[in-house]
């Protein structure tokens, strides 16, 4: 139950008119799309270029011999990495009293995922979830206190799933080569340095505040925005909404526990696609943690470089990853089929989702 002040404060700053959201420019996103079209084509080819034994038929007839019960699984293991995200963005709105629908939830991480992974440095996700969290009549400071949390703790999740891989499979991490290491201890450093700065942003409005003011006077500066005063005083009202729900946010310590956890979800059941994908192709149970370790750490190796959805970052630390344990052949044929469950179909699935539900709006609008 919330306080009667946390109560207060939500009602209060509930009456706020949030500004509408913009959808994003379709040339920018048709452009982006095209651009991950042919960084995958590439790094597809250069994946079965890897092995002088690939041929179609071949992975043909790995693909029809696999068990499909355990391809069942790696499908459910790629609609979780989706749902947790929603249930996470779910509980943070109901937080704040705005209690959305597991529908909305799926919109809000399928839109995150299709433009993150279209998008260097993910940076296309965040805005594409917000203007479908607008449209449902969320408000704007609400929207970017439930983000920058979520953020914060899906950048811990990999953090935490790092703790695990090297604590318990540090055997793993040795079995790569120079390169991936380097690309895997990389990208732990920077995921505890953004972990450290979006739990800044959320605990420090303050620094948040000056960012922005930075960001506008910087755009008043090249003439990409005009009357800064204007702006900056509506920045500073915009703050003051935002320190509100953020230390609202900050009282409801079990909702943060449980945004924690589905995010842990998320990308563990991502993780556990490759695994189970594995075990599908007759691997040996056996060996199950340490493959889902091996994509641990390809998880955190692929955030060490900004390339939109990490393409050829994730396909060579992959392969890297499964020379040590199986022959070439079976690595590419390995990492050709559960990326194409973990990313290629989760991707497509998400981006065919967010095109249905602009089209829906679109729609309502028209209609009204």
């Amino acid at each position: 139950m919330k306080s009667e002040q946390d109560r207060e404060r939500i009602e209060a700053n509930a009456t706020e008119t949030p500004a509408q959201p913009e959808r994003p420019p379709a040339k920018k996103q048709w452009m982006w799309t095209i651009i991950f079209i042919l960084i995958a084509a590439v790094s597809v080819l250069a994946v079965v270029l890897q092995s002088r034994e690939f041929s179609l038929s071949q992975f043909w007839s790995y693909l029809t011999e696999a068990s499909l019960p355990w391809l069942g699984v790696s499908l459910l293991g790629m609609l979780g990495f989706i749902f947790f995200e929603g249930f996470a963005l779910l509980i943070i709105c109901r937080a704040f009293g705005y209690r959305q629908k597991i529908g909305h939830g799926y919109i809000y991480s399928a839109s995150d995922i299709y433009f993150s992974a279209i998008t260097p440095s993910a940076t296309g996700g965040q805005p594409a979830s917000a203007y479908f969290m607008m449209k449902d009549g969320i408000p704007g400071m609400v929207v970017t206190v439930a983000l920058v949390a979520n953020l914060c703790m899906y950048t811990l999740a990999i953090v935490a799933i790092g703790a695990i891989c090297f604590t318990f499979h540090f055997d793993v991490f040795l079995s790569f080569n120079l390169v991936s290491k380097v690309l895997i201890l990389v990208g732990v450093v920077m995921q505890l340095g953004l972990a450290l700065f979006f739990f800044l942003l959320l605990k420090n409005g303050a620094l948040l505040h000056r960012i922005c003011r930075a960001v506008i006077h910087f755009l008043c500066k090249i003439r990409i925005l005009r009357h800064e005063e204007r702006k900056q005083a509506k920045l500073d009202a915009s703050m003051e909404r935002y320190r509100g729900y953020a230390h609202v946010l900050s009282g409801h310590r079990k909702t943060l526990i449980f945004v924690f956890l589905f995010n842990f979800l998320q990308r563990a059941s991502q993780i556990a696609v490759t695994m189970f994908t594995y075990l599908a192709s007759g691997g040996s149970l056996s060996r199950a943690g340490e493959l889902w370790a091996m994509q641990g750490y390809v998880v955190i190796g692929s955030n060490s470089i900004p390339i939109p959805g990490a393409m050829g970052v994730s396909d060579y630390i992959m392969l890297d990853g499964f020379r040590s344990i199986m022959s070439e052949s079976a690595a590419v044929n390995l990492e050709l089929l559960s990326r194409s469950f973990s990313f290629y179909i989760c991707i497509f699935l998400c981006g065919i989702s967010t095109l249905i539900q602009f089209q829906r709006l679109k729609k309502r609008r028209t209609l009204s």
